[in-house]
């Protein structure tokens, strides 16, 4: 399968080059960065430190979608939506693990599922899609007297809080409970803020060093509490579980996928 990477020059660029280049029955058809960006022209295996692999970066995106049978994502919610619209005009799997998007962000990601196979996930590894699960079926079981605290921590770089996996952890303990998070959410605490809520789902950011990802989901009651943890030790699981998406989204119907699809979930 001819995967293709956009954004190629960053650090979650390059390491999926290193991941398609690694699999079998995966070929690397070609990655873009940013026009002007200092590693345009340069070849992708020796941007990632291994051997000449025969393809450049170029700044042509419209040209990997035309020739790729999958491409890969994890930009920017502006850079994301155009290449969605790219996927849609080419019928090609677009794999998205952008974080930061907006509700119209995912309403044009939809659109474009209607012509292309879409994969959107804020968190591609398997022990967050597994947790996820967990998650659901945890808060489908507990009451309401049970409250539901999610606590992320990433590295200090990162830009959009809470972080997309948080939600999507919020999302599952909403959806096991039967009510939209957007309804429970209480992610801003700051000065006299009263008594917790009954029902409502929290959310606590915490930002330093160059951690890859910490998510736990607490379940506290009186004289009782459940921790659900996953830590991430490298972006490395995100890029196998990215090109593992894009294996089994080539050739795909139309549709709007998650990672419990290609999990068989």
């Amino acid at each position: 399968m001819r995967i293709g990477i956009v954004g190629g020059g960053g650090r979650m660029g390059q390491m999926l080059i290193r991941e398609v280049l690694a699999t079998g029955g995966a070929s690397l058809s070609g990655a873009t960065e940013r026009p002007g960006s200092a590693v345009i022209g340069r070849d992708l295996g020796v941007l990632v430190g291994g051997e000449p692999a025969g393809v450049a970066v170029t700044d042509d995106a419209a040209a990997l979608f035309a020739t790729a049978d999958a491409v890969i994502d994890f930009t920017a919610p502006a850079a994301t939506v155009a290449h969605a619209a790219l996927a849609a005009e080419h019928g090609t799997a677009l794999i998205v693990g952008t974080t930061g998007l907006t509700a119209d962000d995912h309403a044009r990601l939809a659109m474009a599922a209607e012509k292309a196979p879409l994969v959107v996930a804020a968190n591609f590894s398997l022990g967050v899609t597994l947790l996820a699960g967990l998650v659901r079926k945890v808060a489908a079981t507990l009451g309401p007297d049970w409250d539901i605290e999610i606590v992320e921590m990433h590295h200090k770089h990162k830009v959009d809080a809470p972080s997309g996996t948080a939600l999507a952890l919020g999302r599952a303990a909403a959806a096991g409970r039967g009510v939209d998070l957007m309804d429970v959410k209480d992610a801003v605490r700051d000065g006299h803020t009263g008594a917790r809520k009954r029902g409502d789902i929290g959310f606590a950011t915490v930002r330093g060093g160059d951690v890859v990802g910490d998510h736990t989901v607490m379940f506290a009651t009186e004289a009782e509490r459940l921790e659900l943890t996953h830590k991430a030790g490298s972006r490395a699981i995100f890029a196998r579980g990215a090109v593992r998406a894009a294996l089994w989204a080539g050739g795909r119907a139309p549709g709007l996928y998650s990672m419990d699809d290609v999990l068989g979930l």
